[in-house]
C-alpha cells in the first residue's frame, strides 16, 4: 500500500561510472576488445550481447552484485542477494552454449529481483521486510517465481519494501522496513521513494538490476515507479496468481513487473500471467489473456487512433506542483503528436465518492479485516515460522521494539 506525494526527480547519476566489460572475441588479438555497458541496458540489449558473445549471464550477475555492493549501502533497495544466483547464471550459459530450446526465450539468463513478500523456496528469506519472519520456511516457490524460472530467468535476490506492505504502521515513511532501514530515491536522496514496492523500483532506477517484480494493493507498484522514474504495470487482479505472496487484500492484491521500458515490463508480464489452481481469481481473468501474449501490441505507431481520457479534476485531496503539471502537459502533447485521440477533461463517474471512501477510512477498514484473515492463512501454511498469526506478529513487535 502506498501513500502518495509528488516530487520532482533530479538526476544525480551524471557522475555514475559506466560498468564496462571488455570481451575478447575468439581468435582475435587482445587489443581488439569490444565494450558492453550494463548501465540502462534493456532485456533486448542484454539478449543481443549474449548472442554476440559480448556477455555471459555469469558476468552480468557478477556486475549487478558489484553494483549492489557499491550502491545498496546508501540506497537500501536490496534486502538479500541470492547465494544461488551465480549457479543459475552458469546453468543459463551452458544452455545457451548448447542451444537448448529454453535459451531462445526472452527472459533466459536475465537476472530479476523479486519483492521480499514473494516466496522463494531457496536459501533466501521471505519476510515482507520484517524480522518476525526471519528464518521462516515457505512450502514452495510463489507461482510467479516458478514461471520466471521456467522462462530461464535468474532470481538475483529480494528487493526491500515498506514493511508488511506499509501495514506495520502508517506512521513510518515509505520505503522503510526493519531489515534494511530507509530505502532512498536514487535521483533525490531526500525525496520520497514511495512504496510499498520501493526496493523494486529503486534497484531498477539505480541499475542494480534491469527488471524486478513488485506487488500492488493500492498504488504500491505505480507510485514507486513514478517516484523513481521507471515503468511499472499494475495488472488486473487475477491476471497473475498471488499464490506464495504475503497478502494484504485478496480482492485487491496483484503482482507486476518494474523496469526501465514499457517493452521490458511486457516481456516479464507475458512470462508470469496465466491460470493457477491455487488462486481462484485467475480462473476468470486468464480467459482474457490474448493468444500470443502482450508483446504483439508493442508497435512503434500503436497510439495512432487510440482514444485516451485525460482526467484533470482529481478532487480536493490532491495538490500538484507546477513542475508536475508542466511534465504532465508535456506528455499530453506527446500523446497528441503520436496520433492519439484525447478526450480532455474526462470525468470519471463517482470519482469523489471513491476518493472519499479512502479519505474517511472506509477502504482501510475493509483492508484491515481482510489483512488479518489472509495473513493468518498464509502464516499457518509455512513449513516453519516464528509467528503463526497476526497476533503473534504484534506480540513480536512489542517484545522487540528495536526491530
Amino acid at each position: 500500500m502506498a501513500t502518495n506525494s509528488s516530487k520532482l526527480n533530479i538526476p544525480i547519476f551524471s557522475s555514475l561510472p559506466l560498468i564496462i566489460l571488455a570481451v575478447y572475441s575468439s581468435g582475435s588479438p587482445a587489443t581488439e576488445s569490444r565494450e558492453f555497458s550494463v548501465k540502462e541496458a534493456t532485456i533486448e540489449d542484454l539478449q543481443l550481447a549474449f548472442k554476440q558473445n559480448q556477455l555471459t549471464s555469469r558476468q552480468l550477475v557478477e556486475m549487478y552484485i558489484r553494483e549492489i555492493g557499491r550502491l545498496n549501502p546508501l540506497l537500501r533497495g536490496v534486502i538479500e542477494v541470492n547465494p544461488d544466483a551465480i549457479n543459475q547464471a552458469d546453468k543459463a550459459d551452458q544452455e545457451r552454449k548448447a542451444k537448448a530450446p529454453r535459451s531462445q526465450l526472452g527472459l533466459h539468463g536475465i537476472p530479476i529481483l523479486v519483492k521480499d513478500n514473494i516466496a522463494t523456496k531457496d536459501k533466501m528469506n521471505t519476510t515482507a521486510g520484517s524480522f518476525a519472519l526471519l528464518g521462516s520456511v515457505v512450502p514452495r516457490d510463489a507461482f510467479v517465481v516458478t514461471k520466471l524460472l521456467e522462462a530461464g530467468a535468474i532470481i538475483l535476490g529480494k528487493a526491500s519494501m515498506s514493511e508488511w506492505a506499509h501495514f506495520r504502521t502508517f506512521e513510518s515513511p515509505n520505503g522503510w522496513c526493519a531489515r534494511t532501514g530507509q530505502g532512498k530515491n536514487p535521483y533525490v536522496l531526500s525525496a520520497d521513494p514511495c512504496g510499498s514496492s520501493s526496493g523494486s523500483a529503486i534497484s531498477v532506477a539505480a541499475n542494480m538490476v534491469a527488471v524486478s517484480l513488485g506487488t500492488d494493493t493500492d498504488a504500491s507498484i505505480l507510485c514507486p515507479s513514478g517516484s523513481n522514474s521507471v515503468v511499472g504495470i499494475k495488472p488486473t487482479v487475477g491476471l497473475i496468481s498471488r499464490d506464495g505472496v504475503i497478502p494484504v487484500s485478496p480482492r485487491l492484491d496483484t503482482v507486476g513487473p518494474i523496469s526501465k521500458t514499457v517493452a521490458d515490463t511486457v516481456y516479464v508480464l507475458d512470462a508470469i500471467v496465466g491460470f493457477d489452481a491455487k488462486d481462484e481469481a485467475t480462473r476468470e481473468a486468464s480467459k482474457y489473456i490474448p493468444p500470443g501474449g502482450y508483446k504483439q501490441f508493442l508497435k512503434p505507431h500503436g497510439l495512432q487512433g487510440k482514444r485516451l481520457g485525460i482526467v484533470r479534476n482529481l478532487g480536493s485531496n490532491f495538490t500538484i506542483s507546477s513542475e508536475v503539471t508542466e511534465a504532465f502537459e508535456h506528455h499530453v502533447r506527446t500523446l497528441r503528436q503520436q496520433g492519439a485521440i484525447l478526450l480532455d477533461n474526462f470525468e470519471i463517474n463517482n470519482l469523489e465518492a471513491i476518493l472519499n471512501s479512502i479519505a474517511n477510512g472506509e477502504t482501510l477498514a475493509i483492508l484491515a479485516a481482510e489483512f488479518k484473515q489472509a495473513l493468518n492463512a498464509y502464516l499457518q501454511e509455512l513449513v516453519t515460522s516464528p509467528v503463526r498469526s497476526l497476533a503473534d506478529v504484534i506480540a513480536f513487535n512489542k517484545m522487540f521494539p528495536e526491530l
